[in-house]
């Protein structure tokens, strides 16, 4: 499995403006969140990336994205028909090829040498299918996340099979359908923002259809009963910019993650020292 394309979705209605936002990466250099994602991508071996926005956006973004690519596509959705709309733009983009996707409003800070997307298209390549990285994730937080459930492969460290796929399920729904042997109480393995996924994923987009909507989460539900697709708990942290401090958040994990990595910490106890105490 050879995967030269990725997708970034970046077109949805209340956070198309989060990928624009300007952080300091851990090289220490300023950058769009959109540009952090893309050079995630090419990481990874994308060689041509493609991102879907909405219109009007296309040289925004293109100018957002930075120079990383050897080949940028900005693919328009012209009208708001759901996130499995945004992914299905890309159909002739991608081909009849496996191909990376991200969501435009996340980022990834890796706690190993290898990037979080190297280490998902990795496992691609190795087992030959589909592939989420998936975070093990407090129920709490279900609200914001895709959800799955399956069973851990022997012998191989933070791989599941594929059996169960939901959208944001409530905590009562992910205790009866989502449980995973060996999670913490409480936790659940939601989506992580990055899949290696094969091109059915497109024929069950233009099949699975819901008010007009195309939703990803169904078509993954029924990519796991149509063929071989696994998750991954990859070694690193997902972090969703348009949860409540999430580009504060965003920010601190980056910087902890770079090279001043000492000078923030020290700022940021200079910052708590400074505190006046509450009373009460």
């Amino acid at each position: 499995m050879h995967v030269r394309r990725a997708v970034i979705t970046a077109a949805g209605l209340d956070d198309h403006q989060l990928p624009l936002q300007r952080l300091i990466d851990c090289d220490g250099r300023p950058k769009t969140a959109i540009q952090i994602v893309v050079e995630e991508a090419v990481a990874a071996g994308a060689e041509d990336v493609a991102i879907v926005v909405r219109p009007g956006a296309e040289h925004v973004f293109r100018e957002a994205a930075g120079t990383s690519p050897s080949r940028l596509k900005i693919i328009s959705q012209d009208h708001p028909r759901g996130y499995g709309d945004a992914v299905a733009r890309a159909r002739e983009f991608v081909g009849d090829e496996p191909f990376l996707h991200f969501v435009g409003d996340h980022l990834y800070v890796s706690d190993a040498p290898r990037r979080c997307a190297e280490q998902l298209v990795a496992v691609a390549k190795a087992e030959e299918c589909s592939v989420s990285a998936v975070q093990a994730t407090r129920e709490n937080l279900l609200p914001y996340f895709g959800a799955v459930g399956g069973k851990r492969l022997s012998n191989c460290t933070g791989l599941y099979e594929i059996d169960t796929v939901l959208e944001k399920p409530t905590p009562t729904l992910a205790e009866q359908e989502l449980v995973v042997p060996g999670l913490r109480a409480g936790h659940y393995l939601c989506f992580f923002g990055v899949h290696v996924l094969t091109p059915t994923v497109f024929d069950l987009l233009e099949r699975l259809r819901e008010g007009g909507a195309r939703q990803l989460t169904p078509a993954l539900a029924e990519l796991a009963v149509r063929e071989r697709y696994l998750a991954f708990e990859v070694t690193g942290r997902r972090y969703n910019l348009g949860q409540t401090y999430g580009l504060l958040v965003s920010q601190l994990a980056l910087g902890l993650a770079g090279d001043n990595r000492s000078e923030i910490l020290a700022q940021i106890v200079d910052l708590l020292a400074k505190q006046p105490v509450r009373q009460g």
